[in-house]
């Protein structure tokens, strides 16, 4: 039996998925926040090894390049890609370099450009295989990726960070970490339009929190305040967003306040995707495609885009029981998938019966 774990290195959460001859048997994702060093990641992969298991081949991407540990994406790529072959030792580890494909850990260097942040493409790329045509919509904890897929292919304009920013198909916005005073500059609250206090006093984890559409294990980074992940201190958080105590307004009132707030965040990928529609060849009887912890948001937008909804999940051979957490973890899962077909297309090219 052929075993594959695709992990994907993010900035504040490392994602795994396994597969067992290319099927989803588990995935986890745990936080380790590289503000707090390179040791916290170490960490993080011990505790993942210990529940995932071992596996034949290990195959890495990663957008954690950019967090500001590192001077450049250049010494972030080549050190993650370091950390991820130490840790895993002695299993081969392959990297993604996904318009380049899978590489050696040794040629890292030669490929910052192609490794960078190419998680989105793995999801894309094997949404492309399976799938054909459709518009991904993966809204993580911090970021939201609007690629859209045509006729089997990744049809992006960007492939940068840079690149996706411009062309709108990066979205810096996500169900938990983003600062609510990044989703607005003012709110509906008490009969007037309320500026925002400009400080870190509130993330988008207290307004779905309050709404009770936060989903279990989503909201694994500390609180603003450092104090607990309650609703009634959610509400004390977004309070002082609008410069007020929680008892300066009833329940129902700081409710309200976070319904504006989701509402908010919602346009704002709304407004994305219709963007990227508007460039690409999606038909309009193609789906939209969700995943990632915020995949809670995405059959709203394809109802408001008027068009289907298909989680990333349902593309996926896939033990019924770790279904909703491939999804949620799409990059880690769909690596595991494509370094598996890899695996088997180059053994059969290598012995004369197929080309991959």
């Amino acid at each position: 039996m052929r075993s594959v774990i695709g992990w994907d290195v993010g900035g504040a959460h490392l994602k795994a998925a396994r597969a067992e001859n290319g099927r989803i048997v588990d995935a986890i994702q745990l936080a380790s926040p590289l503000r707090l060093g390179l040791d916290r990641l170490a960490q993080a992969f011990t505790e993942a090894k210990a529940r995932i298991g071992v596996a034949e081949l290990h195959a890495v991407t990663m957008t954690g390049e950019l967090a500001d540990t590192f001077s450049s994406r250049a010494e972030g790529v080549e050190r993650l890609s370091a950390l991820a072959v130490r840790e895993l030792a002695p299993a081969e580890v392959a990297l993604y370099a996904g318009r380049a494909g899978f590489i050696a850990p040794r040629d890292a260097p030669r490929h910052v450009e192609d490794i960078a942040s190419a998680n989105w493409f793995a999801s894309a790329a094997l949404a492309a295989r399976v799938q054909g045509t459709a518009l991904l919509v993966d809204i993580g904890s911090t970021t939201t990726d609007l690629v859209p897929i045509v006729d089997g292919n990744v049809a992006a304009r960007g492939y940068t960070d840079a690149e996706r920013l411009a062309a709108g198909e990066l979205v810096y916005t996500g169900l938990v970490r983003s600062f609510v005073m990044a989703v607005a500059e003012r709110a509906p609250f008490a009969g007037r339009w309320s500026p925002l206090i400009n400080e870190n006093f509130a993330t988008m984890a207290d307004v779905y929190r309050i709404l009770g559409q936060l989903p279990d294990g989503a909201d694994q980074m500390t609180t603003a305040d450092g104090r607990a992940k309650t609703i009634e201190a959610s509400r004390a958080r977004l309070a002082r967003m609008v410069g007020c105590d929680v008892e300066d307004a009833d329940a129902a009132a700081w409710r309200m306040l976070a319904q504006w707030f989701a509402e908010r965040q919602i346009r704002t990928i709304v407004d994305g995707a219709m963007l990227v529609l508007s460039s690409a060849r999606v038909g309009a009887d193609a789906p939209l495609l969700g995943a990632g912890i915020g995949e809670v948001l995405v059959p709203e937008i394809a109802r408001r885009l008027e068009r289907r909804y298909l989680s990333f999940g349902s593309i996926l051979d896939v033990a019924p029981a770790a279904r909703e957490q491939a999804s949620h973890c799409a990059p880690a899962a769909a690596l595991a998938v494509l370094a598996s077909v890899s695996t088997r297309e180059a053994i059969r090219t290598e012995s004369g019966r197929a080309v991959g």
